[in-house]
């Protein structure tokens, strides 16, 4: 696959961004950078992906429903880029036990995976992305912890050497200056990956404390420290009766910016210092949020010191980034700050009752609403499950995953807590712990274009090989290669390789597992074999889920669930096979052919040639050279060279073998008597064979031919759900211990009043919860929970 540049120019360079500070304006100065991130941002456009799941919790012999939602990652909107995501389910050493390919409609689609019995105790890492975010950051695709147990293998003993905690120092603005007081962020976790409550202080090397201090919310918060170049630091934490754990701090620099950033209501302020030899040098604060620049200024400093100040009004929702830039242009601190979103969408839902006896009717009605009270149109996905130790409520929250979550590495505990009006402090924390961000200035300013190496998916799943050179064993380029996918519905496709030997088969309605044959025309190009390339990510984040624990208090859960999962599978196990129905387009990409021979409505030959010569008028059936050559006859009279001959979708490209194919296996010939263009070929007509069985009748594939299973997009399963409408079926001894009673990844809530939907209880009693989350076309997400109780 050629590498992408399209119409993307040459960026302003290092030189370009040096004459920023010859210049003599504010604006004069801001411009050449701002210019290079808008360039950047127009060529890079990035989506984000969100998957709701219908909990968080599995075991091995269940299904795993999900719902994709895919949005440009500026404005959150659903963006019809990509047509096609992946989903993978990732051990702790990254290697995946599941891993499927989705349709995506509009931004939005849904799927499942069953998990296989083969599967081991643990805490797994699920995580969704397109082929375009594969240009980018694998930090930045959607990931979640799921927990999945095995019930048939024993739980490994847990890991007990360690610390019992971990903490880490942030410094604002990346830099712990000597002589400059500096906020200095802190994040402390457990080994579940949580935050823990602790005390701490802070001591110099001659262990007397400076100050104390602990967190205000997850294992976060801050305190102000002004290092001494002749002193050392450490923090002493305590959390519980574990042992006290103590970190060194980062060590002081002699030279730097330290900045500082204080909230003053409707503006920040922002303080700038610096060490460096020159003290009134120029700098500039260059504020982005998403893709979008808000804010440039430019100041000099005076004996080392300046000040910014930036309107709140100026700063959009949700994430900005704040980076400083020295007189040489290179980033120097950068700080994070949240501005809490306030287009949230507003979902209320509510059952008809709030205790329910087994098998009966639930109906819930719901309306989704803007914050000015406006019934808006969502796209909607609701999950209703049973909660106990094991199945509990799952934290993901679809709007703070966008404004927050997307934005940031590693695992954010609770982030709807975040959007929460009191949540302020707690935010700003968070933005200290997080460090750098994902914006990589040198792409930015730097002098080659962004180059990319993955195409939007934007027609339809795109399979990618490599042409080799059986003989060199180097990429071939310039050879046209084939994928056909046998079947009695025509699916073949076309490509040909670039300078580096990659191909790329654009195919279309190309669902569920089956076998493809990639293959180059044998009779001109015998010396080449075609690789087929996986289409998932091999990328992988530092993010690792918690460590896997297995606590004895869940034992009642973990065996009333697969006792659940047992009799689903035993009793219900045709109805959790089923399949929604797929509408195709069955036409071959010919699309109406000349003419069709239905074999059945002639007088059967023996013998294709026989076939051949008597009844299709389209063509003449020569032999030269021992060998069959086929000429269609057009309109205008015989074309050159053998036509495309299909066989149940595949090419063969030996007449002789089109010759002795058996006449009694063959269905359908489909006849096109005119030169055919199609992608990178040119065909002098087409003839498309069909079988009965769509099996290739038999014939032995030219043996350069790559054969694979592969799978397509996946079939969408359709979720079992009973209905108890009469006495007879509430009296059916077929036992009901659904664990999740409800999954309906599209639902639409109305502009024009309440919305409805409905199932029904089985027969585990408890409390269930409902989780919904959505999305309006504008981009506005929001979700909410409702609870009843199975007596």
């Amino acid at each position: 696959m050629k590498q992408i540049t399209g119409s993307m120019k040459k960026f302003i360079g290092a030189a370009a961004l040096a004459s920023l500070f010859a210049l003599t304006g504010a604006a004069q100065q801001a411009d050449p950078v701002k210019s290079s991130f808008e360039r950047y941002s127009q060529n890079a456009l990035q989506e984000k992906v969100f998957a709701h799941t219908d909990k968080s919790a599995y075991l091995t012999g269940e299904i795993l429903w999900f719902k994709l939602y895919v949005v440009d990652a500026t404005g959150h909107k659903p963006v019809d880029l990509s047509k096609v995501a992946y989903v993978d389910v990732l051990d702790n050493n990254s290697v995946p036990v599941l891993q499927t390919k989705v349709e995506l409609i509009n931004g939005s689609g849904s799927g499942s995976v069953y998990i296989p019995v083969t599967v081991a105790n643990g805490s797994y890492k699920l995580r969704a992305y397109t082929n375009w975010m594969k240009n980018f950051s694998p930090d930045y695709y959607f990931e979640k912890a799921i927990t999945i147990i095995n019930p048939q293998i024993v739980p490994g003993a847990i890991a007990g050497a360690g610390p019992a905690f971990d903490i880490q120092f942030f410094p604002e603005g990346g830099n712990l200056l000597n002589g400059i007081a500096t906020r200095i962020g802190f994040k402390a976790v457990g080994k579940d990956g949580r935050g823990i409550d602790f005390t701490g202080a802070i001591v110099n090397q001659k262990n007397d404390t400076l100050l104390k201090f602990k967190p205000l919310q997850f294992g976060m918060g801050s305190f102000t420290l002004t290092p001494d170049a002749a002193s050392s630091y450490k923090a002493i934490i305590r959390s519980g009766q574990a042992a006290p754990v103590v970190v060194a701090l980062p060590s002081a620099g002699s030279q730097g910016y330290a900045l500082q950033m204080a909230d003053q209501g409707s503006q920040l302020m922002i303080n700038v210092k610096t060490l460096n030899e020159d003290s009134n040098e120029g700098i500039y604060l260059f504020v982005h949020t998403g893709q979008l620049v808000k804010v440039a200024k430019y100041v000099s400093l005076n004996n080392g010191s300046a000040t910014f100040k930036i309107d709140k009004s100026d700063l959009d929702q949700g994430i900005s980034h704040l980076t400083l830039f020295n007189s040489n242009h290179r980033p120097v601190a950068e700080r994070l700050y949240f501005k809490r979103p306030t287009n949230l969408l507003n979902v209320e839902a509510a059952t008809d009752q709030q205790q329910y006896a087994s098998r009966k009717k639930v109906s819930v009605s719901l309306s989704a609403k803007d914050n000015a009270g406006k019934l808006r149109v969502a796209d909607l996905s609701v999950s209703v499950y049973r909660l106990d130790d094991f199945q509990t409520a799952d934290e993901s929250d679809i709007a703070a995953y966008f404004w927050l979550n997307s934005d940031l590495k590693g695992r954010i505990e609770s982030p709807g807590y975040y959007l929460q009006e009191n949540a302020a402090e707690a935010a700003d924390n968070l933005m200290l712990t997080q460090g750098w961000s994902r914006f990589q200035w040198s792409e930015v300013l730097g002098n080659k274009p962004p180059v990319f190496s993955y195409l939007p998916e934007y027609n339809g799943h795109l399979v990618s090989g490599k042409v080799i050179n059986t003989i060199t064993n180097a990429p071939a380029a310039d050879v046209v290669a084939y994928l056909g996918v046998p079947g009695k519905r025509v699916q073949v496709f076309s490509s040909r390789s670039d300078s580096s030997g990659r191909v790329l088969f654009n195919t279309r309605d190309l669902y569920g597992p089956g076998e493809i044959v990639v293959q180059s025309n044998s009779e001109r190009d015998s010396t080449y074999r075609i690789d087929i390339l996986s289409p998932f990510s091999e990328q992988y984040s530092k993010t690792t889920p918690p460590p896997f624990s297995l606590k004895p208090s869940l034992q009642a859960s973990v065996e009333n669930a697969s006792i659940g999962m047992q009799v689903l599978n035993l009793y219900s196990g045709n109805n959790i096979k089923k399949y929604a129905a797929i509408s195709v387009d069955s036409n071959g990409f010919y699309g109406k052919p000349y003419r069709t021979y239905k074999l059945d409505d002639y007088t059967r030959f023996t013998t294709m040639e026989e076939v051949l010569r008597e009844y299709i008028h389209e063509l003449y059936l020569v032999k030269s050279d021992k060998r069959f050559h086929i000429k269609i006859i057009s309109e205008k009279g015989f074309l050159d060279g053998d036509p495309l001959v299909l066989l149940d979708g595949v090419p063969v490209f030996n007449m002789d073998k089109v010759v002795a194919l058996d006449p009694l296996k063959i269905k359908r010939l489909d006849v096109v008597r005119d030169r055919y263009f199609w992608g990178p070929t040119t065909f002098e007509g087409v003839m498309s064979y069909t079988t009965y069985k769509g099996d290739l009748g038999g014939i032995d594939l030219d043996p350069h031919a790559v054969v694979l299973d592969y799978e397509g997009l996946q079939l969408q399963r359709v979720f079992y759900s009973p209905v108890y409408n009469t006495d007879a079926e509430v009296a059916s001894r077929l036992p009901d211990f659904r664990n999740v009673l409800y999954w309906a990844p599209f639902v639409k809530s109305s502009s024009q009043g309440k919305s409805q939907f409905s199932f029904y209880t089985g027969d585990q009693p408890g409390r269930y919860i409902g989780i919904i989350q959505g999305l309006t076309a504008d981009g506005t997400a929001g979700g909410n929970v409702f609870n009843f109780d199975v007596k």
